[in-house]
């Protein structure tokens, strides 16, 4: 009750005090006229002595009868007063006293339930414009924006002395280090004197407030000559370019011993020996290093004459050639202090290529310094040829190229080399265009070659010379271009058994008649009679090509198009950057760690396999769960019991012949399985009587037992790798042990959803494991150098079957392109989103089977 007095009699007194405290904090003191400044005073004196006069004058301390009446009055009856009552009429009646002491009574009992009275603060009814809280939202701008030390600047005013006379001269500096350093400003006043580092070309600024001369900066940091300011300007700015020293003298002299730190040039290194492509296309792998990053960089290229085989028409003295100068990619995001990247460019049709050069990286920073690698010389990759014919012209080209006097040389050459054409050229158009070249050429040396003629007999030499090198070859692509695009159509209308084996067989014809084009143009002796995508170690078996054109004609004939045309557009991809390589040696013998590594595939295929049995029987367990709903509304007749026992025996009929379906993908891998699982499978079909799905359940567990004792056996057998990676596979491996097991037990059970869930874990972790397999004897070869050309070849035969022929990694199945397709990184994300929308849609269906249902539901949840 005394909150409540305070509250009502001195709420004016407050907001009064908010509305004077809130204009001084934010300084109006100090820019308002002085007059007005008195007026506002004498209103706020009296306005504050008003208040306080009403508030005093309104404030009544409560008594003890107040606190009483208050809590009496928050009870029902007012209880407390009723105690305090005489009895006024009755009084000497029995009957009458009897009520009346039963009422005192009763009254008694609500007193127990008297508590405390929260008081009522609200002076809403005193106040109704809300002009206390008008005054709290000045008060809090003030404390937020303003400060409560500028209040006593009042005090100055009153007694007449400016604010700088009591205060004396004061400055304030700030040192604002070049944008692209990334460092923040730093404001002087906060720095206590003593060395100060800062980088060098910070630009410091200085404002002196107070009486002219009263303070003076001296400096040696920025090496100014010539005109200078006085010392005591009010504003000055400068840019430090050297160490040396900073003063402001005056009242509390301060003095700062500067540090410029230099910004370093910035360093590039090439890393590694440029590599080239078969079709010339060049890398070239380099660092770069800075102390803030670097901005531009370039690659100059120019002919090293001197180690130039001035033979031929190279021995005359070339045109001069401009050097090629090439801009180094730069990171897009992150820092560009330190980084690696790969300079890629194909150059086969600039002069230098094929010939002597040095290159030469310069890098610069934003500051202006530049940096350079040491000088390379290299032979500048360019596209080779090998159909003699082509090697001609395209060595004629480089010697128009090289001097437009060998013009009369090339023309008589090329007349040589076109004067019988019979055998050499493939087509009459490809010795027509040589002849018009040549006419030209005729031409050019009567009237002068200009660098208009030169640069279009150049560009008619290149275009002969690749349609020589590939002119059959072209045409044998055409005709499998032809045959891959049937075949695809064929799958977006859907075709017979016979249509698909007509068109496969023509896709088989016209991929022999590829190959063999490329084996008579290939290089030889850099090869070991496989199929190579063009880059150095990624290889291929014939076998395997083979193999996965069976893979889609299979999938085509099991009607599943979408798998098939995964696979058909990884086989494109393939085959327009196959090339073919002949050697002399076979494959040697296999090293242990291969010999894992396809076990380990051969495993984790059978996985995939009974993975798919299992859920293909989940699929039917579903679809006959969903028939004996539909059959249970109907009316039990005789005879119908013995249709239900035949229903029931139906699982157990076809499994035999489910087994075949299944072995179609993979036939290979359940052969093996032992005749253990054979036996268990026989004796599931002659169960009968509605026992036919747990004796698929349980051929299911027993394959599934075999899987994880030949995973034990190969991983007791691994070899003994060490680091990080052959420790993290070795673990890979007993997780994909467990859960095996795990999916043994589910099947042993009937738990079909969970033994799939757990194959999957198994699949994830085998995968895991071979990746990481592949990576510790990737680094055990490496640690080992020098041990023998046998060991090497080895190892890059180990490294080839861990590749595809693009280059990549293989599907961790050991199947070519089951994980990881040629699409771009694009076209993955919306295959994964047509993929995950199909799974909700098929969710959705209510006609589906319930556990089939579920265990999509169940996808859903995981992705």
């Amino acid at each position: 009750m005394v909150a409540e007095e305070v509250v009502r009699a001195f709420w004016p007194f407050w907001t009064t005090i908010f509305f004077i405290l809130a204009p001084l904090m934010m300084g109006w003191q100090d820019t308002l006229p002085l007059e007005v400044l008195w007026g506002g005073g004498v209103v706020a004196v009296l306005a504050f002595l008003g208040t306080l006069v009403w508030g005093v004058r309104r404030f009544r301390l409560p008594s003890i009868e107040d606190a009483t009446a208050r809590v009496d009055a928050s009870l029902p009856g007012r209880p407390i007063a009723a105690l305090a009552d005489t009895q006024a009429i009755g009084a000497g009646d029995a009957a009458s006293e009897a009520v009346w002491r039963a009422h005192i009574a009763r009254m008694a009992d609500r007193t127990k339930q008297a508590k405390a009275v929260e008081p009522d603060l609200r002076v809403s009814d005193r106040d109704p414009y809300g002009l206390r809280f008008i005054a709290l939202i000045f008060f809090v701008t003030a404390v937020l924006f303003g400060s409560f030390l500028r209040v006593g600047s009042v005090g100055e005013i009153v007694a007449g002395q400016e604010p700088s006379l009591a205060t004396g001269p004061v400055w304030e500096g700030w040192i604002e280090p070049p944008a692209y350093t990334g460092k923040p400003s730093l404001y002087l006043n906060d720095i206590p004197a003593g060395t100060l580092r800062v980088p060098e070309g910070s630009q410091i600024t200085l404002r002196l407030y107070g009486e002219v001369g009263a303070l003076t900066v001296a400096e040696t940091v920025s090496g100014r000559t010539g005109e200078l300011g006085s010392a005591s300007e009010a504003q000055q700015q400068f840019t430090i370019s050297r160490s040396g020293e900073l003063t402001i003298s005056g009242p509390n002299e301060v003095t700062w011993q500067v540090i410029a730190v230099e910004d370093t040039a910035p360093s590039v290194a090439l890393t590694a020996p440029i590599e080239a492509d078969a079709m010339g296309e060049m890398s070239q792998s380099f660092a770069v290093s800075d102390d803030y990053g670097v901005e531009t960089g370039t690659a100059t290229i120019t002919l090293d004459l001197a180690s130039v085989d001035r033979r031929h028409g190279l021995t005359i003295d070339p045109d001069p050639v401009a050097p090629l100068v090439l801009d180094l990619p730069m990171p897009f995001t992150g820092d560009r202090a330190e980084f690696e990247e790969i300079l890629i460019d194909d150059l086969s049709e600039h002069p230098l290529a094929n010939l002597p050069v040095i290159m030469e990286f310069s890098v610069t920073d934003a500051a202006g310094q530049i940096g350079q690698s040491d000088p390379e010389s290299l032979i500048l990759p360019g596209r080779r040829f090998f159909q003699p014919l082509a090697r001609a012209v395209i060595e004629q080209r480089r010697d128009l190229m090289w001097s437009k006097a060998n013009a009369r040389r090339v023309n008589q050459i090329l007349r040589a080399v076109s004067n019988q054409p019979e055998g050499f050229f493939t087509s009459e158009t490809i010795y027509l265009r040589m002849r018009t070249i040549i006419r030209r050429l005729d031409n050019m040396a009567t009237f002068g070659m200009t660098d208009e003629g030169q640069a279009e007999i150049v560009d008619a030499l290149w275009e002969l010379a690749i349609q020589l090198e590939d002119g059959r070859l072209a045409d044998a692509r055409e005709r499998l271009r032809r045959a891959q695009e049937r075949l695809a159509e064929a799958m977006r209308n859907g075709a017979s058994d016979e249509e698909i084996a007509e068109l496969m067989q023509e896709l088989r014809e016209a991929t022999d008649d590829y190959l063999r084009m490329l084996a008579e143009q290939a290089e030889p002796g850099d090869g070991t009679d496989m199929a190579d995508s063009g880059q150095q170690g990624e290889q291929m078996g014939m076998d395997e090509l083979q193999a996965l054109m069976d893979r889609i004609e299979q999938l085509m004939q099991e009607g599943r198009m979408a798998e098939a045309q995964q696979l058909m557009e990884q086989l494109n991809e393939l085959m327009e950057n196959l090339r073919v390589t002949q050697g002399e040696g076979g494959e040697g013998p296999q090293s242990p760690g291969e010999q894992s590594m396809q076990d380990l595939a051969e495993t984790l295929r059978d996985q995939e396999e009974l993975s798919d049995d299992a859920f293909r029987d989940l699929q039917q367990q579903g679809e006959q769960q969903g028939q004996q709903r539909g059959q249970q509304g109907q009316q039990s007749q005789p005879g119908q019991q013995g249709q239900q026992g035949q229903q029931g025996q139906r699982p157990g009929q076809p499994q035999g012949q489910q087994g075949q379906d299944g072995n179609q993908p993979g036939q290979s891998g359940r052969q093996g399985q032992g005749q253990g699982v054979g036996e268990d499978a026989q004796s599931g079909e002659q169960r009968g009587d509605g026992a036919g799905g747990e004796g698929d359940e349980r051929n299911l567990a027993e394959r599934q037992r075999a899987l994880r004792e030949e995973l034990e056996r190969q991983r007791n057998s691994l070899p003994n790798l060490p680091g990080e990676s052959g420790e993290i596979a070795r673990q890979s491996l007993e997780r994909a042990e467990g859960a095996m097991e795990g999916a043994e037990e589910a099947l042993r059970d009937g738990d079909l959803a969970e033994a799939i869930d757990q194959q999957a874990e198994a699949m994830d972790a085998l995968r895991n494991g071979m990746r990481e397999l592949g990576q510790a004897m990737a680094e055990n070869q490496n640690a080992q150098p020098g041990q023998g050309s046998e060991q090497g070849q080895a190892a890059s035969r180990e490294s080839d079957a861990q590749r595809d022929p693009l280059g990549r990694e293989m599907g961790n199945t050991g199947q070519l392109g089951t994980d990881q397709s040629l699409l771009g990184g694009a076209d993955v994300n919306r295959r994964a989103e047509e993929l995950l929308g199909e799974i909700r849609r098929r969710s959705a269906e209510q006609d589906r089977p319930e556990v089939e249902r579920d265990y999509l539901r169940r996808l859903l949840d995981q992705f």
